[in-house]
């Protein structure tokens, strides 16, 4: 009989946490051993013997949470945002201390996402104008999103990597924010509207023509073959990665 890898999920109460405990109950190879909320006490993963946490908390948690779990020998799957650079950077001090423990950092975990954000990636080095507009629903708390920030930041490595130059803009007079929040000096807009769940465009342009990819979660299982993905699939990736294209094989990244 296959041993089953047992795993806890935090933000267990909340919608996204709610549909992983469904997801991973559902997994034949899975074993739900926790459901934590905000509240529950981190120690109850120890008790559990949880080999795989799954964070789909709050960003004043998840670092902690995060922690804890490393601390403790266990793989840590995050769903989370509010992971600045300067707490990327504990994190990867701290895992560097324990090489064999994996945390994935996932800005989205929708298959589809994350294929057109690799796809918007390597078509951004054609083109020479490019923009992304991601639509989320008004109880979203980050603005932008984890996942446009990502897609930016993996457009500008890959258009300086070509040596594309800044894309034209002879905005002199605006408003603010009418031109987005640039991010690695790509415009990124955001729009909270009821009704919405998660979907991203991003448009590309040049001479007469534009491609524009676009994808869309219409409900939040759709991000669950992802975290399954990602609980399957962390202790194989020891140390830190950020992003589900890490264990995809997709070359999003820049190129040598």
């Amino acid at each position: 009989m296959t041993e089953l890898l047992p795993v806890a999920v935090l933000g267990a109460r909340g919608r996204m946490g709610a549909e992983a405990v469904r997801s991973i109950g559902a997994a034949a190879d899975l074993d739900l051993v926790a459901a934590l909320g905000r509240s529950d006490p981190l120690d109850t993963l120890v008790s559990a013997g949880a080999a795989v946490v799954v964070d789909l908390t709050v960003p004043d948690a998840t670092a902690d949470n995060v922690r804890f779990a490393v601390e403790h020998g266990m793989h840590a799957v995050v769903g989370t945002t509010g992971w600045t650079v300067e707490r990327l950077a504990d994190l990867r001090s701290l895992l560097g201390s324990t090489p064999s423990t994996g945390v994935l950092i996932a800005p989205n975990f929708a298959l589809g996402s994350v294929l057109a954000t690799a796809f918007a990636a390597t078509a951004a080095r054609y083109f020479e104008s490019v923009e992304i507009i991601e639509l989320h629903h008004p109880d979203k708390v980050d603005a932008p999103s984890g996942t446009a920030a990502r897609t930016a930041q993996l457009i500008a490595a890959e258009r300086s990597a070509a040596g594309v130059p800044d894309a034209p803009d002879a905005t002199r007079d605006q408003l603010d924010g009418a031109r987005g929040a640039r991010v690695d000096g790509v415009p990124v807009h955001s729009v909270r509207l009821r009704g919405l769940t998660a979907h991203q465009e991003v448009l590309l342009g040049g001479p007469g023509e534009q491609l524009t990819i676009r994808h869309d979660s219409f409900d939040r299982a759709s991000f669950m073959p992802g975290v399954l993905l990602g609980i399957r699939s962390v202790s194989h990736h020891p140390g830190l990665t950020v992003g589900l294209d890490g264990y995809l094989d997709l070359q999003a990244g820049p190129r040598p």
